[in-house]
């Protein structure tokens, strides 16, 4: 039985406790008035955080509006380890890609699963808790090409303001902080990431406690949105305190149907709310944060978007703008490496009493973890430092977890052809293994969101076209190949660690030599997923970028009083995941509404470190 499976077993015996904790508190709001100052659409990873900090000024009344339910009841969203099993759970949303002509070979249809949170907090309520902010020269380059404000000086006070680092390595670093809502905390518990960590060391590479410092590039240990053993989301961290308030409302189960936009103007929004459509006004502004799949959605549904798209769906166009283009996103490969050891996560040491006690009774141990314990990033050609001034090609995340066995549920809802999901759930439980995972960070390819129909409730039509650009498996191939190099290293031929093609789910291209370069490539087309990073389709730039939905305030162009505030504003990929950018936009954009500038104290600790 895979660790995984075997967790959400033992896991049972808990549940009533889980539930108690997770329930208890303030409520959402059952009746909704007719009027609000500052209307929020989707209560997710960025709305959660920008309800928070709106509701501060006691004055301005808020309302949130999530189309889905507070997650409390469901009983996998807070154990760490058990994060992947939320997926295909009510509180995703359940997204199917088009079909893809690069990619997803692997896939029913050619289609790749694309969870998305539909719940308060988001994806950050159904992720997998990973804390990365990015390289200093993603933002940089977003300012040099018009995003003024949003350079890494401009942004970094904003991350800092949310944080509460919970380890010394953390708190006594300049580039983190403490006293912040959200947690970040290392979560390493296998000793796999020394390993890992020391063979990044013997290729070159600085070994450090976190990337966030001045230079990304290296190996280091893993961040986590993790408070005392229990997932942290912007739900439980931010959103949930900030419900006592009277000046906010939050209204779940609330799917907003269309952005009611008079002459020019965000007036408010159309609600479907206990199967009856509500309208409700907003006085100053209307803020879609739904995410990069559903703020465009809503956008197209309100009338703006592409003119051409628009009028063939049959909806009066509000505004002409490249709604639903740029769109981007991160992919990811699985390598699974046999190793000689019993460090890895598995379900002997992980299916037991005692790690079950550990963790009911002290939120410790390996289910406190989410089994992610080490990351890397690199450049494409091998360079071991950032002076190029250019963000990394290349992330690697650490997987501890002994993956892809017989029975293993995990990663079973991505989609996969039967015969392909076979192959890769079929390995035996000796000898233990882990998992390398190369992520392409600045894939070439540009994919759409579309409206299928007027409907709401069909789902949009979502079209990363995954690796349409050469370039994107060329980068792939050599991330793979700068693994192969670390597994040469000492301390992984130390655990024993190797690409073994009696591993079964390497069967799925045969066809060619195991390790070539064909192969990989053909691998890499079959069974290359989403790392759940959608970005960019509501771009931000300047006012006469042809190309941009927002300006750098994030006020959609052409419409007053409506702004865009979650990922789909990025202008280009962050270099890493993107959970917490998508926090800190939420961050800065609560100064630039109320017209405040919260984040003093923290530009002054970064002041000569950047």
């Amino acid at each position: 039985m895979g660790v995984l499976t075997y967790v959400l077993v033992l896991v049972f015996a808990v549940l009533t406790a889980l539930l108690f904790m997770g329930s208890s508190g303030p409520q959402p709001t059952k009746y909704l008035n007719d009027t609000y100052d500052y209307i929020i659409v989707g209560g997710g990873s960025a709305g959660a955080v920008l309800a928070t900090r709106l509701s501060e000024d006691r004055e301005s009344s808020v309302l949130l509006l999530e189309a889905g339910g507070t997650g409390d009841s469901n009983w996998f969203i807070n154990p760490p380890l058990t994060g992947a099993l939320i997926q295909k759970s009510s509180e995703d949303w359940n997204y199917l890609t088009e079909p893809q002509q690069h990619a997803a070979f692997g896939m029913k249809e050619q289609r790749g699963s694309w969870p998305r949170g539909k719940v308060l907090g988001g994806c950050s309520s159904i992720n997998m808790m990973v804390y990365i902010r990015g390289s200093r020269h993603d933002y940089d380059n977003w300012a040099k090409e018009g995003c003024e404000g949003w350079s890494y000086k401009d942004v970094l006070p904003y991350f800092l303001k949310s944080e509460d680092a919970q380890t010394d390595e953390l708190k006594n670093s300049v580039f983190h902080s403490t006293g912040g809502e959200l947690s970040v905390s290392h979560i390493g518990h296998t000793g796999l990431s020394e390993v890992f960590l020391n063979g990044g060391h013997e290729l070159g590479f600085k070994a450090q406690d976190t990337c966030h410092g001045p230079d990304q590039i290296g190996f280091c240990k893993m961040e986590a949105t993790v408070r005392g053993g229990r997932r942290a989301s912007t739900y439980s961290e931010f959103l949930k305190s900030a419900m006592n308030r009277k000046n906010l409302h939050v209204g779940v189960n609330s799917l907003v149907a269309k952005v009611l936009i008079e002459n020019g103007r965000a007036e408010g929004v159309e609600v479907i709310r206990d199967g009856k459509s509500v309208t409700i006004r907003a006085r100053k502004e209307v803020v879609l944060s739904g995410g990069a799949v559903n703020t465009p959605q809503l956008l197209m549904l309100s009338g703006v978007g592409p003119r051409g798209h628009l009028q063939d769906m049959g909806i009066d166009v509000k505004a002409d703008l490249p709604v639903g283009d740029n769109l981007q996103d991160h992919l990811m490969v699985f390598l699974q490496v046999l190793t000689n050891t019993t460090m890895p996560l598995s379900a002997e040491n992980v299916g037991n009493v005692w790690t079950m006690a550990d963790y009911f009774l002290h939120k410790k141990g390996a289910i406190a973890t989410t089994g992610i314990e080490g990351s890397a990033f690199l450049f494409n050609d091998g360079s071991i430092t950032s002076d190029n001034g250019n963000p990394p090609d290349i992330q690697v995340h650490l997987e501890s977890v002994h993956a892809f066995t017989k029975n293993e549920k995990s990663f079973e809802n991505m989609n996969f052809k039967e015969e392909v999901r076979d192959l890769l759930f079929s390995s035996p439980a000796r000898p233990s293994s882990f998992v390398l995972l190369p992520i392409l960070l600045h894939p070439k390819s540009r994919g759409t969101i579309r409206l299928k129909s007027k409907d709401l409730n069909h789902y949009p039509a979502i079209d990363p076209q995954y690796l349409q650009h050469s370039d994107d498996i060329d980068t792939f191939l050599k991330g793979i190949r700068f693994l192969e190099g670390l597994l040469d290293t000492k301390p992984m031929k130390a655990i024993g660690a190797t690409l073994n093609n009696s591993i079964p789910m390497y069967s799925l291209c045969k066809d060619y030599k195991f390790r070539s370069d064909d192969f990989w490539k053909c691998f890499v087309q079959q069974i290359s997923v989403t790392v759940y990073h959608p970005i960019g389709t509501c771009r931000m730039g300047r006012a006469d970028d042809s190309t941009a939905v927002v300006d750098p305030q994030l006020r959609v162009k052409g419409i007053k009083h409506l702004r865009v505030v979650d990922a789909s504003i990025m202008r280009n990929i962050p270099s890493g995941n993107t959970n917490a950018p998508a926090i800190m936009i939420a961050e800065k954009a609560a100064d630039m509404i109320r017209g405040k500038d919260t984040v003093e104290k923290w530009k002054e600790q970064i002041r000569g470190h950047i």
